[in-house]
């Protein structure tokens, strides 16, 4: 009866520390995990501001050309263009 009695208490923290151990595996993987999810986020939002800057750049491009395009109109428009105006 005391083998029987020892058999089942050995069985039984077997299964107990089979349930319960491993945990610095488990963490290990969850930190991995982890910390490649949050690689991946702080990647994604640097492509994030670079596109972001990469749009006001263009942005302030065109705004420039456009106030460029005034300036040759304004500049280059014909010498009656005010009598003309005038005429109406």
């Amino acid at each position: 009866m005391k083998k029987i009695i020892a058999l089942s208490t050995l069985l039984a923290l077997g299964a107990l520390g089979m349930a319960c151990g491993d945990g610095a595996a488990n963490n290990a993987n969850t930190n991995k995990n982890v910390n490649a999810a949050l690689s991946n986020a702080n990647a994604a939002i640097a492509n994030a501001a670079n596109q972001m800057q990469t749009a006001a750049n263009q942005a302030s491009n065109a705004a420039s050309q456009v106030n460029s395009a005034a300036s040759n109109a304004m500049a280059n428009k014909p010498a009656n263009a005010n009598a003309n105006a005038n005429h109406k």
